[in-house]
């Protein structure tokens, strides 16, 4: 983890249909979004740990084209973002969450296939740590990481919501591959 030269991180809440998660980035991207409907606390104590010192600074603007993205994915209409990330963790969990990013929208894949893909086959456990330390939830998708047996495990931002975005990507997936295949 390098030392945070930003002075401010900014956060909004995102709020669209029944989704509300707060969200904040840096200068240089997105740095984290939150659980849905937890309280702003959860925020305050990620920003804390990982940044401490940093002033949280409320900025609608900056954070809208984030926003904008995590939208269109919440209503199906994106299956890969565009928008600048600044995911900071150690060398491990960097590996373990590009590996997250190279899941198809709409697959899954298991613990041990991520230890798999980095190298680390024996490593399965301190992947399923890594996993759970992501500050990313749905741009870096820990939700498309599922047991060996196809059983949902544990996801930071509750159960309820893995199930509902691996839902609205297995819907999304369905209805585009309609449309082209129509």
């Amino acid at each position: 983890m390098h030392p945070n030269t930003d002075p401010q991180i900014y956060w909004t809440l995102l709020n669209h249909e029944d989704w509300n998660m707060y969200i904040a980035a840096t200068s240089s991207g997105l740095c984290y979004i939150g659980s849905q409907s937890k309280s702003f606390d959860e925020l305050a104590k990620w920003v804390e740990s990982r940044f401490p010192g940093t002033v949280l600074a409320r900025n609608d603007e900056i954070l809208q084209p984030y926003k904008a993205e995590l939208i269109e994915y919440l209503q199906g209409k994106l299956t890969c973002f565009t928008i600048s990330v600044d995911f900071r963790g150690t060398p491990f969990q960097l590996a373990v969450w590009n590996a997250l990013c190279q899941i198809p929208y709409g697959q899954t894949r298991s613990y041990s296939d991520i230890a798999g893909h980095i190298r680390k086959p024996a490593a399965v456990r301190a992947v399923g740590a890594a996993i759970g330390a992501n500050p990313l939830l749905i741009t870096v998708p820990c939700h498309r990481v599922i047991g060996k047996n196809g059983a949902l495990t544990g996801y930071r931002g509750g159960l309820e919501m893995k199930t509902r975005l691996l839902t609205l990507e297995k819907e999304s997936s369905v209805f585009e591959g309609s449309i082209l295949h129509a």
